[in-house]
């Protein structure tokens, strides 16, 4: 069977299906591109479906690396076969080609090696071939006090040392035990020995003394497991009994229960307890942690690909905040393409009341001189004071106040790509422009940052970081090229993720820009150096030209597909212009009239939808959102209180929600609606506006318990105890989640912040300047 063949039965996509996708990304095709504009080829697929090709299609290659390898080594020690290398070239996993070689795989002094080295092996085939006689004359034979074979004992134990290797080397057993592992072991944890008392493993405490299935275990459970096994406080198995492994191997190796086959039941027992279980134990630790990771990855990239998508305020004046208490809010006022004009240091947050009188004329002095048309405020340490200063301001209703998501943006501050944007400004000036440019356009600035540093996942420090890193990268390619990218104001950052660029390729775009001006149409990057004609093809679709030479330059039609479109033009009595903004006109379009070999009712479908809305931004509109004013802190809290809130992270077990007071609560998964769900993911989104009620409260420990149903029995409340220890990122703010206590009001109401004279003297003065 071919490896298309395999993936096509794997996938349940049809073979031609597999077969042109695979051929397209072996052209250098890039999944975006493929998915947008080669859906005659693969039927449509989307980009998952071609992720998972591309992907299946690696790891098949890296089986005939290893199978090759195998081939290689047995037939340098002229043990290859044309029985082995059958079954070698017809195994389809890594694991299926590792059975086969284990019996020949080159071993360290192992018993069973000692054994064979004192010539024992004639008695051990002796010993499974009669297993009706009695064996000891026949281990008489091999007595030599020289091999270190002084007694029949020895000689009849060395025996069964290569019968018990052989029963762990057995392909057969080893497939049918694997499988007995991953169906029916169990994963089990206790502290080491000492270690409870210890501060540090408190944090581990569930896992104590835990147990539950394997193959059911939740990825953030195991990862906490194995992160407590390797800092030193937890012992972890995976075991299955002996008696279920033995079971299994005995009839295919016990034929009799003479003598000698009775020191074949023992041969196996000793085999499947001392070299069969503990390699089995191994893989399958390899294997949790493989699936672990896998769910983690996705959550992570799920998680991200949502704070990448999120909606755009776009283009305006901005007043960007990054609030401070000691050392005062780092204030700066951007254009409306994101270049820095103007920055400051405000004491809005702490300070005398001349302190405060001087921001709040300086605040409103900068409003009224930039004109500014929007305020972002960092949603870190003293933000809802910085917010509840601006709002004491009283500025018009046309300047919206917006709390945004800073993680991240001191990782970008201090990073080459600041100190290359900024070279002149230090960290806190560049950390305020990415929270105001954030606001702006929230993809275009996250590309920047690295993706670990923004905290949207869990456990993301234990995983396959190779792993994380390809699939983090494949959704940054995918999100910036589901938006498109303005090619005359995008950074190279951003235009090192379009299809078919990459990081050299993007820096040569922005030289070739800053040297001739801006671009007048996607046919001038054929001029930019090195930019060939492959690279022009998969890229091209994805880049915008505002107002370029060609009216479709702005959109997502393909410059290969613009002749197919003034054809479509020109039949209809127009020009390409009237067809963008035409109804009517795009009516007249008979798409059978174009289908050919080359294009088909797919892309026929995706230009004139085009059509209709050139150059469209996927990503939802902007809307604006507020927290609850005069809660700001955790002490703020009560029971039963009903806040609106912003999802920061979604994780197998719930949902994490600012609520503006500095600590993000959870929102168990029991708790996340009225029915059951299985996965948090099922309901929320990270960036999501819901609304939750306060559970409980645990100043103590710093944690806040939500919940998003319908009706809330507080009388019954009991908090989960899941997962204390499971700190989805790197932030502060979503590190726990066990909160106990508290009052209750529900029918509480903050008051509103009091309005003080020197505000209407700041205001009065900021009139006069």
């Amino acid at each position: 069977m071919t490896h298309l063949e395999v993936i096509a039965r794997e996938t349940g996509i049809s073979l031609s299906s597999v077969t042109a996708t695979s051929k397209l990304i072996a052209e250098g095709g890039t999944v975006p591109f493929i998915s947008r504009y080669r859906k005659e080829q693969t039927g449509s697929l989307d980009e998952v479906q071609i992720t998972t090709i591309r992907d299946r299609m690696l790891q098949l290659a890296e089986l005939d690396s290893r199978r090759t390898a195998v081939l290689k080594s047995l037939e340098e020690r002229s043990l290859l076969t044309p029985e082995l290398k059958k079954k070698l070239e017809a195994a389809l996993t890594v694991n299926a080609v590792e059975d086969i070689f284990a019996p020949y795989r080159p071993k360290r002094q192992t018993r069973a090696t000692k054994a064979i080295e004192r010539g024992l092996t004639p008695l051990a085939d002796f010993i499974f071939e009669n297993q009706s006689a009695d064996p000891e004359e026949e281990a008489a034979k091999f007595l030599n006090p020289e091999m270190e074979v002084p007694t029949i004992v020895e000689a009849l134990a060395g025996a069964r040392d290569i019968i018990a290797e052989r029963v762990a080397d057995d392909a057969p057993l080893r497939g049918r035990v694997r499988k007995i592992y991953e169906e029916d072991a169990t994963v089990s944890s206790k502290i080491m020995y000492g270690k409870d008392e210890e501060a540090d493993a408190q944090k581990f405490r569930d896992y104590f003394e835990w147990s539950e299935p394997f193959h059911s275990i939740p990825s953030h459970r195991m990862l906490a497991i194995r992160r407590g096994e390797k800092e030193g406080f937890l012992l972890m198995r995976v075991e299955v009994p002996l008696d279920r492994v033995t079971g299994t191997a005995l009839p295919d190796w016990v034929k009799s229960t003479g003598p000698a086959g009775k020191h074949v039941a023992q041969a196996v027992e000793d085999g499947c307890k001392r070299l069969l279980m503990p390699s089995m134990e191994t893989e399958a630790r390899l294997l949790a942690k493989k699936r672990a990771d896998e769910t983690a990855i996705s959550v992570f990239a799920d998680n991200f690909r949502e704070l990448l998508l999120a909606s755009p305020l776009g283009e305006k004046r901005l007043l960007a905040i990054d609030p401070g208490f000691r050392t005062g809010c780092k204030t700066v006022v951007l254009d409306r393409s994101g270049k820095l004009l103007h920055h400051t240091v405000l004491h809005a947050t702490a300070g005398s009341n001349t302190q405060l009188y001087d921001a709040a004329v300086e605040v409103t002095t900068l409003i009224k001189k930039h004109d500014i048309e929007a305020i972002a405020i960092g949603n870190g340490t003293a933000s809802r004071e910085t917010e509840a200063f601006i709002k004491k301001l009283k500025l018009p209703s046309s300047i919206p106040v917006v709390m945004v998501n800073e993680s991240g943006a001191s990782i970008y501050s201090a990073s080459d790509v600041a100190r290359e944007e900024f070279p002149n400004e230090d960290v806190t000036v560049r950390g305020a422009v990415s929270i105001g440019r954030r606001l702006m356009d929230p993809l275009a600035e996250l590309v920047k940052i690295d993706a670990k540093a923004i905290g949207v996942g869990q456990y993301q420090h234990d995983v396959d970081q190779r792993a994380l890193k390809a699939s983090l990268d494949d959704t940054v390619v995918s999100a910036v090229n589901s938006v498109g990218v303005e090619l005359n104001t995008a950074s190279k950052q951003l235009l090192s993720y379009v299809s078919g660029l990459n990081a050299s390729l993007a820096e040569n775009i922005v030289a070739f820009r800053n040297e001739n001006g801006a671009f007048t149409s996607r046919e001038q990057l054929k001029k930019v150096p090195r930019l060939g004609e492959k690279a022009f093809e998969q890229a091209a679709g994805f880049l915008r030209v505002r107002g370029g030479n060609h009216p479709l330059d702005s959109s997502a039609v393909h410059p290969e597909r613009y002749p197919l479109v003034e054809k479509m033009a020109s039949d209809a009595g127009c020009k390409v212009e009237d067809l963008l903004g035409n109804e009517a006109a795009r009516k007249k379009i008979d798409l059978q009239k174009y289908v050919d070999d080359q294009v088909g009712l797919p892309t026929l479908k995706d230009i004139v939808a085009e059509l209709a809305k050139p150059g469209r931004d996927p990503r939802k509109q902007f809307e604006l959102f507020s927290f609850v004013e005069g809660v700001e802190k955790p002490s703020d809290l009560q029971i039963g209180m009903k806040l609106p809130g912003i999802v920061t992270n979604v994780t197998a077990f719930g949902a994490f929600v600012d609520v503006g007071v500095h600590q993000d609560g959870l929102v168990h998964v029991s708790q996340l609606a009225d029915h059951f769900i299985r996965d948090a993911s099922e309901v929320v989104k990270v960036g999501q506006k819901v609304q939750v009620t306060v559970v409980e409260v645990d100043l103590k420990r710093n944690r806040i318990a939500l919940s998003m149903k319908s009706k809330v029995d507080l009388d019954n409340r009991r908090s989960t105890g899941e997962d204390r220890d499971a700190r989805p990122n790197n932030n502060s703010g979503n590190r726990g989640h066990r909160p106990q206590g508290g009052g209750r009001n529900p029918d509480f109401r903050p008051n509103s912040a009091p309005n003080n004279d020197w505000f209407s003297q700041a205001l009065s003065q900021a009139k006069k300047k």
